[in-house]
């Protein structure tokens, strides 16, 4: 015998109907062991691992000895699968032992001795398939809830580490961040990863729904409770048992509801509008918002109490003008995911674009950009996006910002390191950036952005060269431009 082999308990209080259930799976290539009783054989169970329980039905004269091996594996091992062996006619017990969880029932005496192999091998397969089908829902678990967080920064990526830690756990999550940052994906995504994200996951936005409503929705309500409760309604609460409530804009909650979800966060117990009775509910809170919780309850505008319950574990997602490195993936990202959508070929975009975009600040953060080339793709039907699908409205926005938001700070504020600083950099990246927008400002018109620049053609073409700028700029270059480079060359 090789230790490969699947290892079979058979329980049975007749020796001989034990030994004759051995010897058929034994030649059929198991390893067996038996138990003349209950109490021996979860005795045996405690203290060593099978593949599988092949148990008699009625044994001692108790009908239902089977079904208290039975009852006893579900409870403790629940993977382990149970053959059940009833007399020829007994349908109606073999019936009740598969609802109680056995996975297949033989009747004796057997069919043939292969009948009984099969079933048994086939009881263990479906365990494995079972196991693998887990292993498999567990992989996909982890690798996919947070694929629609799109980037790579060292911000977006330490919180995703933050969500892989705390996913798992039953605390309370608080996520922060302006309007449009992904909130709402976040939460989605604890919910996948976590023991609940078989069960519910109900999103409510505490700001969108009228205060009297927004009780009814958590609580629910009674039959008469108010004019028009014509019967009774379970509460998103209830509905969410076992699962994940997210309250989005929890921040709006009106201050009477916050001492109710303050009761549903300490006792777990649910009582619907005009009701006495309390619901017990199992459900995990993650909540959202984009303004700063302590100030309000310093301002007396939200419950200390609750924020204290809800800021367990305090989750900041940045704005995505922190985030800069990001907008490229998600333009990738948003173009391809609009595209299938309209039934579109995903369009290329001009590298300028790109940067154009990487310089706007998105105040209404990746909603903004999502609805932005949403729009692009609906009116644009060219297999390139360049820059005169852009409305002029962002590039003057772009060409608009101060210094200080590209990242050039205002001399007065500057600290040398200790290192000290590279001027001539320094003083390149500024001129290089005053290039860009000139040239944005002017539409690529070499002679009007040497205009605004106070710089000659000859001088700006030097620039254009020295930056790597050119490309773009050639169909540009009119011919009043080349009259005047020409003419500066004969001076």
């Amino acid at each position: 015998m090789t230790t490969n082999k699947s290892r079979i308990l058979i329980i049975d209080d007749e020796e001989s109907m034990r030994e004759i259930i051995s010897i058929i799976l034994e030649r059929g290539g198991f390893l067996c062991q038996t138990a003349e009783s209950v109490e021996e054989a979860i005795r045996i169970l405690k203290e060593q691992a099978f593949d599988a329980v092949v148990t008699d039905l009625v044994m001692d004269n108790d009908p239902i000895a089977g079904m208290k091996i039975l009852k006893w594996i579900k409870e403790n091992i629940p993977e382990l699968p149970t053959v059940m062996v009833t007399a020829y006619g007994s349908v109606e017990n073999a019936i009740e032992a598969m609802q109680a969880g056995a996975t297949d029932y033989i009747q004796k005496p057997f069919k043939s001795n292969e009948e009984v192999c099969l079933r048994v091998r086939k009881a263990i397969e479906q365990r494995y398939l079972l196991r693998e089908n887990e292993a498999l829902r567990k992989e996909r678990g982890l690798l996919k809830p947070f694929e629609e967080i799109i980037g790579t920064s060292s911000a977006i990526e330490k919180i995703k580490e933050t969500l892989y830690r705390v996913a798992q756990l039953p605390s309370t999550v608080v996520i922060y961040g302006e309007s449009g940052v992904g909130k709402e994906l976040i939460a989605r995504g604890i919910h996948r990863l976590s023991p609940r994200c078989e069960k519910p996951f109900i999103a409510i936005n505490c700001a969108s729904i009228p205060e009297t409503l927004l009780e009814s929705e958590l609580f629910g309500y009674k039959r008469g409770a108010f004019t028009g409760a014509i019967e009774d309604k379970e509460g998103l609460l209830v509905v969410a048992n076992g699962g994940t409530v997210f309250l989005d804009e929890i921040g709006e909650m009106p201050m009477n509801l916050q001492a109710r979800l303050l009761r549903v966060l300490d006792n777990n117990v649910v009582i619907p509008v005009g009701g006495t009775k309390e619901l017990k509910v199992d459900i995990r809170i993650v909540s959202a918002t984009n303004r700063n919780l302590e100030e309000m309850v310093e301002k007396g505008q939200f419950r200390k109490d609750l924020f204290f319950r809800l800021n367990v574990i305090p989750i900041t997602i940045p704005p995505l003008r922190e985030r800069k490195e990001d907008i490229p993936l998600l333009i990738n990202h948003f173009l391809k995911m609009h595209s299938s959508r309209m039934g579109l070929p995903t369009p290329k975009i001009n590298p300028k674009v790109v940067e154009l975009f990487i310089n706007y600040n998105w105040p209404g953060n990746i909603r903004e950009l999502s609805n932005f080339i949403e729009r692009i793709l609906a009116l644009c039907h060219e297999t390139e996006i360049d820059l005169s699908h852009i409305p002029d409205s962002l590039k003057q926005i772009v060409i608009s910002r101060p210094l200080e938001q590209v990242g050039i700070e205002n001399i007065e504020k500057i600290e040398f390191p200790p290192e000290g600083i590279l001027l001539e950099n320094i003083i390149e990246k500024i001129e290089r950036r005053l290039i860009e927008q000139a040239l944005l400002y002017s539409k690529y018109s070499q002679k009007k952005a040497a205009k605004i620049l106070g710089l000659t053609p000859r001088s700006f073409r030097y620039r254009l060269q020295k930056y790597g700028l050119t490309q773009g700029t050639e169909d540009f270059l009119d011919k009043e431009d080349k009259d005047e480079e020409e003419n500066q060359s004969m001076e």
